[in-house]
């Protein structure tokens, strides 16, 4: 199981980003009317694999809702079914994380308790600090949460959790708000 190198494949173009949140949307919009999302690439179990790993990565807060509220795993069903050179990767690294905790805890992934999934993606989520014989584990989560990120931010919570205003014309620049100047510890005079 060679996934580093397949790992090392999962880059994806803005409008790969855009047609996947447009695709999501799509299908939110029908789960709004009672229609419930089918996912095409996951398999049942993967896809609560998926939802509880996108939730991991970014869950709900006082500030946004879950990456599974913005709708990342619909949005990485979609990107794998357009993208099949990425199938592998992601099926394998889905199936590795429930072999290591088949092996450390005697259940998958989905059956472990919260401590024992932390356990094992802090064993993975830090590759400087990862164990070298994990380094498949590595690859497959440093990637997955980058498409957990994509997912999140280019959806309608992801822009709002940002704060994100878009261009807005600016009648009087008046320079770097003093708060964030006192933040980085400069002033207007620097």
């Amino acid at each position: 199981m060679a996934m580093a190198p397949l790992a090392a494949s999962f880059t994806w173009t803005p409008k790969e980003v855009d047609a996947a949140r447009q695709a999501v949307d799509a299908g939110r919009s029908g789960s709004d009317r009672g229609t419930p999302f089918e996912a095409h690439f996951f398999t049942p179990h993967e896809l609560a694999t998926v939802s509880i790993l996108v939730d991991t990565i970014i869950p709900a807060d006082e500030r946004s809702g879950s990456a599974t509220d913005a709708g990342v795993p619909e949005f990485m069903d979609y990107i794998l079914t357009v993208q099949h050179g990425r199938q592998t990767a992601m099926r394998g690294g889905l199936a590795w994380i429930d072999r290591e905790c088949l092996e450390r805890f005697g259940h998958t992934f989905v059956d472990c308790s919260a401590a024992e999934r932390t356990a094992l993606l802090d064993a993975i989520a830090w590759p400087k600090k990862a164990d070298p014989e994990l380094s498949q584990g590595v690859a497959f989560f440093n990637s997955f949460r980058d498409l957990t990120a994509a997912g999140f931010f280019s959806s309608k919570i992801g822009v709002e959790d940002v704060q994100y205003l878009g261009n807005q014309y600016v009648v009087e620049w008046k320079g770097c708000p003093e708060e964030q100047l006192r933040k980085l510890g400069v002033d207007h005079e620097d």
